[in-house]
Parts: C-alpha cells; structure tokens; sequence
C-alpha cells in the first residue's frame, strides 16, 4: 500500500512521476513500480527522498491513516469560518503546503 498512498500524494501535488523522479533522485521507473505494487518492499533511504519532496515524514507513507480522514464538527466549523473570510481554496493549500515543510525542516 506504500506505492498507493505515494501515487495519491503525488497527484494531489499536481506532480509527475517524472518530476517526482527529477528532485528526489530515485529512477522514475522505480517510482513507476511502486506506484503499482510491483515494488514492495522500498527502502528507508528511498522513503525519505520520496518523503521530502512530498513534504511529508515518512510515517505517512508507512502507516494507513486513511480511517483519520472523517471531519468532526469542529474541522467542518473552522472550514465554514475560512470561506467566510474569503480565503480561497488554493490560498488554504499553499497555507497548509508551506506548514507542512516548515514543520517537517524543524
């Protein structure tokens, strides 16, 4: 499953494999392979140049986090309070993209 969250990160980065490939330094056609499950076992040091240029830890990459993805009230309410100051959506990405590399260089 590591090559499936990689690929869904990926994409939800609008980055190719290609550049992927480019700035982390491993061959796109392991990266390829990964994506698909047909490399399964990656190691560490792979993990963490995939891991830095996503601007995640290489937990998430590791560990299925998938069942932390349900909104509470709480998450729904400072969305709704975020519209009504009329922060854009791409604004809220680039805001949340920048504190997770912060976050991940401290």
């Amino acid at each position: 499953m590591i090559g499936y969250r990689v690929k869904s990160l990926r994409e939800e980065r609008k980055m190719s494999i290609s550049e992927l490939s480019s700035k982390s330094g491993v061959a796109k056609s392991y990266i390829s392979s990964l994506e698909r499950n047909l490399q399964t076992n990656p190691t560490i040091l792979v993990l963490e140049k995939i891991a830095r240029i996503l601007c995640i830890k290489v937990d998430a990459l590791l560990l299925n986090e998938q069942a932390d993805n349900v909104m509470d009230e709480e998450w729904v309410e400072i969305m709704q309070d975020v519209m009504k100051a009329g922060i854009s959506k791409e604004e809220m990405r680039e805001f949340i993209k920048e504190r997770k590399c912060t976050a991940l260089e401290n």
